[in-house]
């Protein structure tokens, strides 16, 4: 199968298979008006299988909300059909506005303005913690 390349944009590539559907929806990748490629279930010597995602327009992503999601992305920047930058992402130390505590009694469900904040608090299980209550995400 191919897939075109792309002249200026980003390429998301070592997704874990099976979630390149979570990323184009929390990106909202149906919202552009430019070419979007998934390619899902692509052999890796490193990982058996991953997911692909080819975004042929130059777009700020959050690089916060996809290192929650899977830390081992790679995040290729590409220019005049050339990479550019190549970014590897890790799990952030705090996470806003991507996560929702479920706390009944947290400010946030009580406050609608107030905004979404966690804090890493294991890297090794990936457990974040909500700042103001403390509650944990599961």
């Amino acid at each position: 199968m191919n897939v075109d390349g792309v002249k200026n944009g980003i390429v998301l590539d070592h997704i874990k298979a099976g979630e390149s559907m979570n990323i184009y929806q929390l990106l909202q990748l149906d919202k552009l008006d430019c070419c979007v490629a998934i390619i899902q279930n692509v052999k890796s010597e490193k990982y058996g299988k991953k997911d692909i995602i080819k975004i042929d327009t130059e777009l700020e992503v959050d690089l916060d909300a996809l290192g929650y999601i899977d830390n081992h992305i790679t995040v290729n920047v590409v220019e005049n059909g050339e990479l550019a930058r190549k970014l590897h992402l890790e799990l952030p130390e705090t996470l806003t506005s991507v996560i929702q505590c479920k706390n009944p009694r947290c400010i946030t469900s009580v406050e609608q303005e107030i905004v979404h904040k966690f804090k890493l608090v294991n890297k090794e299980k990936k457990t974040y913690r909500c700042v103001y209550c403390d509650a944990e995400y599961k």
